[in-house]
């Protein structure tokens, strides 16, 4: 692999696997290329909710709007340049406001493996 830059053009979004919502997902690198990571963007519609339990230790930094991430020790909001761990195993409901949300992703191993 070389070294890269990405912008949110490059990306191919499209909905969040297993979601009906106005979430999209959209990888740069994964699986398909040799690396370790998932690297990508993520796009939240205004209101939106997304539940799950983290198949992947996934770290999520907050480019445009806002969004809400709750788990069994309470609830983290989270703007622009806010970064948010969440780790393999921990069940999370991440929530938009109003706004909606930009997000870029890095996960580790690969989440499109993890749910497959």
């Amino acid at each position: 692999m070389k070294v890269r830059r990405f912008t949110l053009s490059d990306a191919s979004l499209e909905r969040s696997p297993g979601q009906e919502g106005d979430i999209f997902v959209g990888n740069l690198v994964d699986e398909r290329h040799g690396g370790p990571i998932t690297i990508g963007y993520g796009r939240y519609g205004p209101g939106q909710s997304l539940a799950e339990t983290m198949a992947v230790d996934d770290v999520m930094i907050v480019l445009e709007g806002r969004l809400s991430v709750e788990t069994a020790y309470g609830t983290l909001a989270a703007g622009p340049g806010d970064i948010v761990h969440m780790p393999k195993g921990e069940k999370v409901t991440i929530r938009t406001q109003e706004e909606g949300a930009l997000t870029a992703y890095v996960t580790y191993p690969h989440w499109r493996e993890a749910h497959a």
